[in-house]
């Protein structure tokens, strides 16, 4: 038999680790900067509590067990535990934000053996406040992390899931949920194909067709006959629009796009994606959006409270990140390398090794030669390998060091 990793599952060797490592470490700095506290929730979850906020579907859970209480499974995402969490555990009068870097785990679609299972992701969720201000500094902070990462070429879809599925409710009950997956799915095709009279045909084609700049967007929108809601809605994202732009030498890459909804009602409010071209092939690097009933769902008493919130994909970031020159491109070297003499000089190589890792100021790290090697063995290796220095030890304690 190969021992071999299952399908769909994949080892991280040291250099990817290490890239990773780079982009999450820059990540959680930037989401510090913004007062974000870094919660850990747990890798597996009741299969009801991720199912209960809808947006998850039975099929994509790796299920691990039926036990007496129910079925236990791996979270396929993190919003969901969050909100567990923070309405069972956490004080709701206050402002939480919080942030993570954590493995998800999903099954594949039927018929796509060997797909990823596993993946990375790194996110925040802003709980218990709600409005434009929350909404500008959840797109700000997620702006504000793409430069810092130097990511190029990227692009932000903002839509609004709560505007675009009011637009819809002047269509037939027994048409609308085709026309959401056709405008979810960007199916045009079988949208021209429905049953519906000329005058409702235009509009469902319109309302998908709302994408692009976003002034000329909303301009498009607030010629229709809206309701009070969808004023308000509209508004909401005008004052968003500009809020995020207060910076007139740089105006964000957004464009509007309110065909940008889930099939499922888990989203509320705004909703997002960051998309970027590299090399002729798209790349989604992060979604999120506005969740406001999600969080009454896990409390004990059902109260609803708001949230919002992002999460990065780490191995597409990663993918766009290869030619950045700051992004690691061998494993970090060791800092020293202590080599006995003699074979009765290792107590001395020990201890001297153990004496250099003790630094308050850095993490110094030190390898110790264990394979009796020969001088010119010894400095091949520690140049091949990038280690600055050697401490020769003799048995007597004595420490000859060469750079």
């Amino acid at each position: 038999m190969i021992h071999q990793a299952p399908a769909g599952a994949r080892d991280l060797l040291p250099l990817e680790v290490a890239q990773k490592s780079w982009i999450n470490d820059r990540l959680q700095e930037v989401f510090q900067r913004w007062g974000y506290k870094r919660i850990v929730t747990s890798t597996i979850e009741w299969v009801d509590t991720l199912m209960a906020g809808g947006a998850i579907q039975t099929s994509t859970v790796i299920q691990l067990q039926n036990i007496a209480e129910g079925r236990l499974g791996l979270r396929p995402e993190l919003t969901a535990s969050i909100a567990r969490a923070a309405v069972n555990r956490l004080t709701t009068q206050t402002i939480q934000r919080l942030c993570y870097r954590a493995n998800v785990f999903r099954n594949p679609p039927q018929g796509h053996h060997g797909r990823q299972l596993e993946f990375y992701q790194a996110g925040v969720e802003l709980l218990f406040t709600d409005g434009v201000l929350a909404d500008a500094e959840t797109l700000l902070l997620l702006t504000d992390c793409l430069e810092y990462l130097e990511v190029e070429s990227w692009q932000l879809l903002l839509g609004d899931a709560g505007l675009t599925r009011s637009l819809l409710k002047v269509f037939p009950d027994n048409l609308r949920s085709d026309i959401l997956s056709c405008i979810a799915n960007l199916d045009r095709v079988t949208l021209e194909n429905l049953p519906l009279e000329s005058e409702l045909k235009s509009r469902a084609l319109l309302v998908f067709d709302l994408r692009g700049n976003p002034l000329e967007v909303l301009e498009k929108v607030s010629k229709l006959d809206l309701d009070e809601n969808e004023k308000k809605a509209v508004n909401h994202l005008k004052s968003l629009i500009e809020l995020v732009n207060y910076n007139t030498t740089k105006t964000l890459p957004i464009t509007l796009d309110l065909s940008l909804i889930q099939t499922f009602d888990y989203y509320t409010g705004i909703v997002f994606e960051i998309v970027s071209l590299i090399n002729n092939k798209p790349y989604i690097l992060g979604q999120g959006g506005r969740y406001n009933q999600l969080l009454g769902i896990y409390h004990p008493q059902k109260q609803t409270y708001p949230g919002i919130g992002f999460s990065f994909n780490i191995e597409d970031l990663h993918s766009c990140l290869l030619s950045n020159p700051h992004l690691p491109k061998t494993t970090p070297p060791s800092d020293w390398l202590v080599i006995p003499e003699t074979p009765s000089a290792v107590k001395q190589a020990f201890d001297y090794a153990q004496k250099l890792r003790k630094n308050d100021d850095k993490i110094v790290k030190v390898e110790i030669d264990l394979e009796s090697r020969t001088p010119e063995e010894i400095k091949n290796y520690a140049q091949k390998e990038g280690i600055l220095s050697l401490a020769w030890i003799s048995e007597d304690g004595t420490v000859s060091i060469n750079n």
